[in-house]
């Protein structure tokens, strides 16, 4: 370890010799009665030395200007000399941070919470040139009709001729009435945005624009069932079905050509699968197949990573390493052959990161059809890939393969045509989503035959204006960027002359202090020079607007230099001096000889009298340190012990005059009446000092507290006590001995009350009812004594306690009986701790009702009575010594007056209804290991009015497991208290037992009311281990919606919506 030698050679600052040898010199000024311009040079310390180098400033040096700024290349964290950076950033937001690096490099779109799934689609959709050029064709009546239709074309407008490099997508996002906080599927959203689109734009008249979603992305497929004993197909096989986007499983599949041709495999339908051939009149074995009919130009591939599990319900991602070329022929893969060339290139891949299904992140690597090269589209950020979709150091392998794949069906057109061999290079992602390929050549089929490209603005299709940076807009988009492109760039504009205002501001400020600071220094004693606050100096060096000079500061009552203010100011030049009042005014003005000579001569006085008064009070702490040790026994007065030893007057610092501890030497001994205090109150301890130890503390006392006109009490040791507190404290005595009789009584007539011991019953013996909570009082009342006794209140009168266990309707007990149970040859009370009533004997009884108001006649009597027992004996001739072999479930306990049970149901009624609206309390939970829960576990819904308990929010291990506690309320399920006991305890939902006593809690829809959970309740869980673990976030994403919905996905918003009330 490096030895720490920071502090090993840094020489002291010489601040406490400084004050020292001032003190000198006003000793010197007091004596001589005379000040010198030697004494004042010494005083004011003009004589030290310039300090040079130093990184510090030094307040003991007047002639220091260390410090002040920071070196040439240094910085603060605030003020003027603060990085310029972060003065720069302190104006605002640069926009000129925000634009974009060149007309060839693509923007981004903002993320508005969880909107990536939307912007990669948009991405891919703007960056393929026929539909951008498509949808900039729309005549500007169509796109006022469909706020949708005129709400992608100005995003459009942005991304291709914007001068930021993002582009903010809320508008759009807004009209699609889309909720910017939950994850959607990118593939949902595309097939609902191309609909919505499609129907839009039927009302457009350029025919091109028309159709352009069906020409450019739709395809078509059918599902062709045959018969293997007729070979016809089925009626249905000749329907055909429009698709955007092929979806294809990749459980299992390693490419994207084992997908093809799992997607177009053939089904085989037996055994109990047989096809209903209506051609035949019977269930026939059949094959089934899908067929592309059809291919766009642009092909999308939906690749399935999400797969269900139906162990769990729940949904996991494929994170399987999938492949696919860079070059794709689909010529071969058609149901019926074509003359046409069906290349495909890969144009884009639309990726998601994260392991759960319902969130993650998105993102897209897409291909500029102009210049050749991939772009990562990732929000607002937008980077170039180079010539390669996963930059150079992604895993690829240039290879040749045959895309093409034979068919084998009872066509006879399958392997007509072949497939050619093409070379092409083949990517690898365990990410990628959406695979987007586009049509290699410049025809594009359709199902009459060659048509050309949709639409093309630069052959004046539609009107349009060319941008600097390639492509066209129409002209009122054209002239709307324009307006924005100007207002951002004026504000850039803006921006840039304020910074550079700020800067030159800050430039000159620091240039200013510099220079100043440099002429500062005094450089002879000759020399005028004038002193200046250094609290203003500090102020003015590390601002960048100083307030005025102010001086004030340093000015004594007659308007002088005060000389004791010599560490808070500097001494400067008279050039600096000027310079800086010229220019921020203030005052005085405090030259060479504007010291005050009156202030100087008082001070000087109080050094001597302080000097004289510290002589003094150190001879006085002697005599008091003899007094404490018992050495000195001369003593004459009394102080209090408290304000002599508990603040330490003898152990406190020698001060140069009093302080406010030494106040009130006998306050904590004088009573109310002026008078000495009996020595027995709490806190009158006094002890007896001599007469001039006395003399000394009265006089700091007075000087302490002059405004205190009553002055400080004084007690010679002749004086008496006060007469009215000597008989208060005799009466609190005699008062405190009979109450220590009357408990001691009270233990000894209830002897096993008092105790809490149980009592033995017996059958022919007559009992009395008391509610357990006013025992549980008295007991902790006459069991307490001493100083705390006080602290505890006394029972209520037994009188009204009684009353309160009657009902006021039928003047019936209005609790439950106690159980019994048979013990050891006796009868017992089952559960006193937890019973609302306590049985006593009848003495017992006699004697409350003499100690605390009871009536005899009042009292709820109960007698015990047992059933017939094994041996026939009857309640009234039972033995207990006899009948050893009774059981507990025989015994009854009979009172007088009955038990209310109406009104006890009545009550119970309303405390359960209270309990269910519970909005809040907390309950706790075990994780039991092994077959079976602790006998606790199983007998606690048994306790249902427990007594509120502290609980900890920390899990916790017990003897059987962890313990944890939670805070719950009536209207919470129980699928969400189990997904709090899968983050605390780490048990997953479906493996989760879940109890309360012997209850299972299995209804996961049900609320804790509903399931008669309450605050205080202990559940007790076990992992069944049953189904594999998973993370508890793909619940969390799953179950996002509301009430465990299943993926309520567009619902709500434009895409599922009527055009028509847009279109309004």
């Amino acid at each position: 370890m490096r030895p720490n030698t920071r502090n090993k050679n840094k020489r002291q600052r010489p601040f406490s010799d400084t004050i020292d040898s001032s003190s000198q010199i006003l000793r010197k000024i007091y004596e001589a009665k005379d000040v010198t311009d030697e004494d004042i040079n010494q005083l004011l310390m003009i004589h030290k030395p310039h300090c040079q180098g130093s990184r510090v400033n030094t307040r003991d040096n007047p002639n220091c200007f260390c410090g002040l700024v920071p070196p040439p290349n240094g910085t603060r964290k605030s003020g003027l000399w603060q990085k310029t950076s972060d003065i720069v950033q302190a104006l605002g937001p640069d926009l000129s941070s925000e634009r974009r690096a060149s007309d060839s490099t693509p923007a981004g779109l903002t993320n508005l919470g969880a909107t990536c799934y939307a912007n990669s689609i948009l991405q891919c959709l703007y960056m393929n040139t026929a539909f951008r050029e498509g949808v900039f064709s729309v005549e500007v009546e169509v796109l006022k009709q469909f706020p949708v239709l005129d709400q992608i074309a100005r995003l459009f407008a942005q991304l291709r001729a914007s001068n930021r490099s993002f582009v903010d997508s809320d508008a759009f996002v807004k009209t699609l009435e889309l909720d910017n906080g939950i994850q959607q599927d990118t593939h949902e959203f595309l097939t609902l945005l191309l609909s919505l689109l499609e129907r839009c734009l039927r009302l457009s008249n350029v025919s091109k624009a028309t159709t352009i979603v069906q020409d450019l992305f739709r395809g078509s497929v059918s599902h062709v069932t045959t018969c293997l004993k007729c070979g016809r197909d089925s009626e249905a096989s000749s329907k055909v079905e429009d698709f955007y986007a092929l979806e294809l499983n990749i459980k299992g599949l390693k490419s994207l050509d084992d997908s093809l041709n799992d997607y177009l495999s053939l089904e085989h339908l037996d055994g109990d699968n047989q096809y209903f051939c209506g051609g035949c009149d019977a269930r026939v074995d059949a094959t089934r197949c899908i067929k592309l009919r059809t291919l766009p130009p642009v092909i999308t591939f939906q690749l399935k990573r999400c797969v269900f599990l139906p162990k769990t319900t729940a949904k996991k991602k494929i994170t399987s390493s999938f492949s696919f070329p860079q070059v794709l022929d689909m010529r071969s893969r058609l149901a019926e052959p074509s003359d046409n060339e069906l290349t495909y290139q890969l144009s884009a891949v639309l990726i998601h990161k994260g392991s759960a299904v319902n969130s993650g992140h998105y993102f897209a690597h897409i291909k500029d059809e102009k210049t050749g090269l991939w772009w990562k589209f990732d929000d607002e950020e937008v980077s170039e890939l180079g010539t390669h979709p996963f930059n150079e150091g992604s895993s690829s392998t240039p290879k040749s393969e045959s895309n093409g794949a034979s068919s084998s069906g009872n066509t006879t057109y399958a392997n007509q045509s072949g497939s050619s061999s093409i070379k092409s290079e083949i990517f690898s992602s365990s990410d990628a989503y959406m695979l987007i390929y586009s049509l290699r050549c410049s025809k594009i089929e359709s199902r009459e035959g060659q048509r050309g490209n949709p639409i093309d603005i630069a052959n004046r299709d539609v009107d349009g204006v060319q941008q600097p940076g390639g492509g066209y807009l129409p002209p009122h988009l054209d002239k709307w960027i324009s307006d924005l492109n100007a207002t951002f760039l004026e504000g850039c504009k803006q921006f840039d002359l304020r910074k550079e205002r700020e800067l030159n501001t800050l430039t000159e400020r620091r240039q200013e202090v510099r220079t100043i600071l440099s002429e500062a220094a005094v450089q002879s004693l000759e020399e005028q020079y004038f002193w200046i606050s250094t609290d203003w100096l500090r102020l003015w060096a590390d601002t960048i607007s100083p307030p005025a000079l102010d001086n004030t500061p340093l000015l004594c009552p007659h308007g002088k230099v005060l000389a004791s203010k010599v560490t808070c100011m500097k001494r400067i030049s008279e050039l600096a001096w000027i310079k800086l009042e010229s220019k921020f005014n203030g005052g005085p003005k405090l030259g060479k000889g504007d010291y005050c000579r009156e202030c100087l001569m008082d001070c000087a006085r109080m050094v001597v009298s302080s000097d004289s008064y510290r002589d003094r009070r150190t001879f006085m702490k002697s005599i008091a340190s003899d007094v404490l040790t018992g050495k000195y026994e001369n003593g004459r007065y009394y102080v209090s012990k408290a304000w002599y030893v508990l603040q330490q007057w003898v152990k406190r610092k020698n001060l140069d005059a009093p302080s406010e501890a030494d106040a009130g030497p006998t306050n904590a001994i004088t009573c109310s009446h002026g008078e000495l205090m009996p020595e027995q109150a709490p806190g009158a301890k006094r002890i007896l000092v001599p007469e001039d130890l006395w003399s000394f503390v009265v006089e700091d006392a007075l000087k302490v507290t002059p405004e205190d006109t009553s002055g400080c009490p004084c007690f010679p040791l002749d004086s008496s006590h006060c007469s009215h507190c000597t008989s208060e404290l005799s009466e609190v005595a005699d008062v405190e001995d009979a109450l220590r009789t009357i408990k001691a009584n009270q233990r000894q007539n209830h002897e096993t009350l008092a105790t809490g011991k149980g009592i033995a019953l017996t059958p022919q013996s007559r009992y009395v009812l008391l509610p357990s909570s006013w025992l549980v009082q008295w007991r902790s009342y006459i069991n307490i004594t001493g100083k705390s006794s006080s602290s505890v209140p006394e029972p209520e009168l037994l009188n009204g306690v009684i009353d309160t266990l009657k009902c006021e309707k039928h003047t019936r007990l209005l609790e439950r009986l106690p159980e019994l149970i048979y013990r050891r040859g006796s009868i017992f009370q089952k559960n006193p701790s937890t019973d609302k009533l306590t049985i006593i004997p009848e003495d017992d009884w006699k004697y409350f009702c003499e100690e605390w108001g009871g009536i005899m006649e009042k009292g709820v009597s109960a007698f015990v009575e047992a059933g017939n027992n094994r041996n026939g004996s009857s309640s009234q001739d039972i033995d207990l010594e006899m009948d050893m072999d009774i059981d507990s479930q025989q015994l009854i306990l009979r009172t007088s007056p009955e038990v209310c049970e109406e009104c006890i149901g009545d009550r119970e009624s309303f405390e359960l209804m209270q309990k269910l609206s519970y909005s809040e309390g907390d309950v706790s939970v075990s994780l039991v290991r092994g077959k079976e829960a602790p006998k606790s576990m199983l007998d606690s819904a048994d306790s249902m009015f427990e007594v509120e308990r502290r609980t900890s929010k920390r899990s916790r291990r017990t003897n059987y497991g962890k313990q944890t506690s939670l805070r719950v309320s009536a209207t919470m399920t129980v699928y969400q208290l189990k997904m709090m006991i899968w983050e605390l305890l780490g048990v997953m939902k479906e493996n989760q037992e879940l109890h309360k006593g012997t209850q299972v809690i299995d209804q996961e829809s049900a609320t804790l009311a509903d399931m008669n959970i309450f605050p205080g309740d202990k559940l007790w869980v076990r992992d069944t281990e049953i189904h594999e673990h998973r993370d508890i976030a793909d619940e969390i994403c799953d179950k996002k919606t509301v009430h465990q919905d299943i993926e309520a996905g567009f619902r709500g918003t434009l895409l599922t919506g009527d055009i028509t009330s847009e279109a309004g």
